[in-house]
């Protein structure tokens, strides 16, 4: 399961030459996954509150072109689950963002997710509401 979002490069996004600087590729992406969670029904506010954080612990990006400034892409925002074991509580995820321009895949990204709780950094099972919007592609 994927969510699609479409994004146009701003003048801020750029560097001077006028292509996407590397590090902000990624800012994009986390507005996707944002508005990913928005559209399933995740309250954003009550995400960011409490004892729980789900911070990246990883990102990687490939660029297959480079993405100007003025020009529009599709970002897909394709969440996978890390958790394979049933004994072990859900904590983890990856989502992979694919984004394209006219079909052509020009960008691939993704960030890995950790629940932990905030005063300890302990590993803690996500949040009910982040489960609903894993399960439906869960392996």
């Amino acid at each position: 399961m994927s969510f699609l979002y479409q994004r146009t490069i701003r003048l801020q996004d750029t560097d001077a030459a006028g292509v996407v600087y590397f590090a902000n590729l990624l800012s994009i992406c986390h507005e996707a996954y944002e508005a990913a969670l928005a559209a399933a029904g995740v309250d954003l506010r009550a995400f960011f509150q409490g004892n729980l954080a789900i911070p990246i612990v990883h990102a990687e990006i490939d660029y297959f072109q480079p993405l100007f400034c003025g020009e529009t892409y599709q970002i897909s925002v394709i969440p996978t689950v890390l958790n394979p074991l049933p004994e072990r509580p859900l904590d983890k995820f990856k989502i992979q963002y694919d984004l394209r321009q006219a079909e052509q895949l020009v960008s691939r990204a993704s960030t890995v997710h950790l629940c932990i709780d905030v005063a300890s950094r302990s590993r803690q099972p996500l949040p009910a509401d982040i489960q609903r919007w894993l399960n439906p592609i869960k392996p």
